[in-house]
């Protein structure tokens, strides 16, 4: 009997059009796991997926413009989030209160994405995209700032400065949550009292 051909091993051929967003995904799956960016490899995720290990490079020159197009993916989904919370029609504090829960939510949830966010957004080689994409987030404080001025609920003054302040404050709250210094749920909680002390201060009443 004539011994018949042998078969050629199965080949994966490059076919994504959905490759960068399978390679983010899983550089997302990997930083989750492992906590730091220092463990983002091109190389190690292309055989994650399973495509050669030159085929990132369609892509992503390298780790940093990764890095770059990860932190984006971040500030897309987090003002996402904060669009769908927002509700312009609240006075303030309870616009602040639902936006700083929103976004206590997102960085508790995405911490390890979050710090690559913060870390990237400085890069002089992303600045343009970054910035159009925090202002989409940072802008929805700052648009909620400015609106409360008009109405004369706040203080005058530039908007940028005071949505700095407000956001320092929940990043600071959110910081101590995602350490352990404060549990989800007292965090959440003590939203509401963080945004009432922003808009009184603390002197008495």
């Amino acid at each position: 009997m004539a011994s018949m051909p042998a078969e050629k091993p199965e080949t994966r051929p490059y076919h994504h059009g959905d490759l960068r967003s399978a390679l983010l995904a899983a550089a997302e799956r990997t930083l989750r796991d492992k906590g730091t960016s220092a463990s983002l490899s091109l190389r190690e995720l292309a055989r994650d997926i399973g495509v050669s290990h030159a085929a990132p490079g369609r892509h992503f020159k390298d780790k940093q413009a990764l890095l770059n197009a990860l932190a984006l993916v971040g500030y897309d989904r987090m003002a996402e989030t904060l669009e769908a919370a927002d509700e312009p029609g609240l006075p303030l504090q309870d616009r602040l209160t639902t936006l700083a829960r929103a976004y206590l939510r997102f960085a508790i949830d995405n911490a390890e994405l979050l710090e690559v966010m913060y870390a990237r957004k400085h890069e002089p080689d992303a600045a343009e995209q970054m910035t159009a994409a925090i202002d989409r987030t940072v802008g929805a404080l700052e648009r909620a700032v400015a609106a409360a001025q008009q109405r004369g609920e706040i203080v005058e003054g530039d908007p940028e400065h005071l949505t700095l302040v407000v956001g320092t404050a929940l990043h600071g709250l959110a910081s101590f949550a995602i350490t352990g210094k404060f549990t989800t749920e007292a965090a959440m909680g003590s939203v509401a009292e963080l945004v009432h002390h922003l808009m009184y201060g603390l002197t008495p009443r």
